[in-house]
């Protein structure tokens, strides 16, 4: 695999260990940081197992993500790779249309470069 695609698969990873971190632990401070003008105060406190359910499931996302580092078949592990990135891309685009445009940006925009990296720059 090419360096860029594990230089920014690397990232987008980082990414979602940050937001697993934030909405399973920090979602009363961090959280309120990231989505205050999107939540009003006085709902943090009563989403935070909603919040956590959310970083739950970016923890998997984070957990496929590094699996395809460890992968010693470079077919096996792009796949793998691919799958995950294609997640978080999905993912990107719903919260994008649901949430914030600036999910997509954030979150969305990564992993499409990634993906990008892969196929292109092989």
């Amino acid at each position: 695999m090419n360096n860029l695609a594990n230089v920014l698969t690397a990232l987008v990873l980082l990414e979602h260990v940050y937001i697993v971190w934030m909405e399973m632990f920090a979602w009363e401070t961090a959280g309120k940081r990231s989505f205050g003008k999107a939540l009003p105060a006085e709902l943090f406190k009563p989403t935070k197992g909603l919040a956590a359910n959310q970083g739950l499931y970016n923890g998997f996302l984070v957990a496929g993500l590094a699996w395809s580092f460890f992968i010693n078949d470079p077919v096996w592990s792009g796949n793998v790779r691919l799958f995950f990135l294609g997640c978080v891309l999905v993912a990107g685009v719903f919260g994008g249309i649901t949430a914030s445009k600036k999910i997509f940006f954030v979150q969305g925009v990564p992993a499409l470069l990634a993906i990008l990296s892969m196929i292109f720059l092989k």
